[in-house]
């Protein structure tokens, strides 16, 4: 099994730049396909980007295409998320999820949360207007 510990998230101000990281420990991060999720307040978890096990694809919900980026250092055993051009309605606890696959082409990503294995318990991001 793999654990996940998020860092990164603090306030900022609209327009600004964060970039989170998720660092793992246990099994081998290449392992994995990993996403990053995020809950606002009295709203349900969303996806936000997803990334394959290798990093070779990647994959982002509508509301980060172009301003953030998903990336990935299997040596290092941490994913980040590069979030530029933040806006009030990023404001949310962000986590990350380990996909356990057996995905030999190391190509595929997963978008939907019932499919990730492992879970951090996340970090706030509050964007300032």
């Amino acid at each position: 099994q793999v654990q996940l510990v998020e860092s990164g998230g603090e306030l900022v101000q609209a327009g600004g730049s964060l970039k989170l990281s998720c660092a793992t420990s246990g099994r081998r991060l290449s392992n994995y396909a990993m996403g990053w999720f995020r809950r606002a307040p009295g709203k349900e978890r969303e996806f936000v980007a997803a990334i394959s096990r290798l990093g070779g694809n990647t994959w982002y919900a509508n509301s980060a295409k172009g301003r953030f980026t998903i990336s990935r250092d299997n040596a290092q055993n941490t994913v980040y998320l590069e979030m530029n051009s933040l806006k009030p309605e990023d404001t949310a606890s962000y986590r990350c999820a380990a996909k356990d696959t057996t995905d030999k082409s190391g190509i595929l990503y997963y978008t939907r949360q019932y499919e990730y294995d492992a879970w951090g318990r996340g970090t706030q991001v509050t964007v300032s207007s």
